[in-house]
């Protein structure tokens, strides 16, 4: 007679199979649960970076072509019918939903389809991005059904959660579970630098101070005003360097500004780099400019390097940064430029907040937390 225990069966479904925030958090969890314990599955849109690195941890994953950021109600049907295929069919105890078209369109079938437990984690909120007053509105209101239909939903930090509480019967609904990073290997300073130097292949002298930014090129990133303010300490900083890594839809327009700015010598963009994190110890300072900000892994992960942040006071920024960074007003350029100086100027100040960050993150962003308060919503009756 076989007395092994029945394994709980989780299936994760996300919009996008691209490498971001909501994406990482997806493998972390996928990945952090007892194989012996939980049977994993990962419903995802398309055959992106997520897809490859889930399936070289072993974990199967199922790719949905119809799932997409963009609004198509032909495609949102079908994938509506798939996913109602794919839950009867696989018979979850739990759905984890993750990104507002996945959880809008995965917690109604769920309810439908019978699932037992419905988890949505809240990334951001969509009604955030520049749009119509009435798109916003509509949005809203689909958000807060998402919320209705879900069991539980997450919210990475309370300041998505203050955004969307205030709406009829979700109050009880709503938990705040921060997001936490794993220990990970990062380059020295000058292995670093000398792999970014090689990526950009110009070389920026030695005796310099670097600024780094980590982030998608998406206007929401705030990057222009981190140019400006770049553009503002230049004359007297002439050693000062941005470094910008990532990709996006704004890169043209990021790169018209660095020519209007004239920073040609100051700012270099290297593109996308895969586990970028590695790379935070070539960085004096750390930049968030960001418009709306969730969360911010980027933050816990120069925690980890201890490597000091100026960031906007914005979302959930000052959850994870406190007193252990500079904070300034969003799409302000002369203060992002002040804070900087402060830090140009002051290696002890650099110091002080780096290793105030280090402790921070350490104690309270890590992988091991987040996942144990998720299984307490997984195990806990709803």
């Amino acid at each position: 007679m076989d007395n092994t225990p029945k394994r709980t069966k989780v299936l994760y479904v996300i919009t996008k199979s691209n490498w971001g925030g909501a994406q990482r958090y997806v493998f972390d969890l996928a990945t952090s649960l007892d194989p012996a314990l939980f049977e994993v599955e990962v419903v995802a849109g398309g055959n992106g970076l997520l897809k490859e690195k889930l399936e070289q941890a072993g974990i199967s994953v199922i790719s949905l072509q119809t799932m997409e950021r963009d609004i198509n109600f032909k495609k949102e049907l079908q994938s509506a019918k798939e996913l109602w295929k794919i839950f009867r069919e696989k018979k979850p105890d739990i759905v984890h939903l993750n990104s507002s078209k996945a959880g809008g369109i995965g917690a109604l079938v769920a309810r439908m389809a019978g699932v037992k437990k419905i988890i949505f984690t809240a990334h951001a909120w969509a009604f955030n991005e520049n749009r119509e007053i009435f798109s916003k509105i509509i949005i809203s209101t689909l958000h807060w059904m998402t919320v209705l239909l879900s069991h539980k939903t997450i919210t990475v930090s309370e300041s998505v959660k203050e955004q969307i509480v205030h709406k009829p019967f979700i109050k009880n609904k709503l938990h705040v579970i921060h997001l936490g990073v794993r220990p990970f290997e990062m380059k020295q300073r000058e292995d670093a630098r000398s792999f970014i130097i090689n990526k950009i292949g110009i070389e920026i002298p030695t005796e310099s101070f670097w600024v780094g930014v980590i982030a998608e090129l998406h206007p929401v990133k705030g990057i222009l005003y981190a140019l400006d303010a770049i553009a503002l300490l230049r004359e007297q900083y002439p050693n000062l360097y941005l470094i910008i890594i990532g990709e996006g839809d704004q890169r043209s327009a990021i790169e018209k500004q660095i020519i209007k700015r004239r920073l040609q010598e100051n700012v270099f963009l290297t593109g996308f780099i895969d586990d970028a994190k590695s790379l935070m110890k070539a960085f004096d300072v750390c930049m968030v400019p960001s418009l709306s900000e969730a969360f911010g892994y980027t933050l816990v992960e120069a925690g980890h390097g201890e490597v000091p942040v100026i960031a906007t006071h914005v979302g959930g920024i000052p959850e994870v940064i406190d007193d252990a960074g500079i904070l300034v007003p969003s799409k302000n350029s002369r203060k992002l430029a002040e804070g900087l100086e402060s830090l140009i100027m002051s290696k002890t100040l650099r110091s002080k907040l780096g290793c105030s960050l280090h402790q921070r993150v350490l104690s309270e962003f890590t992988v091991e937390e987040m996942t144990a308060r998720t299984l307490d919503m997984y195990t806990n009756k709803t």
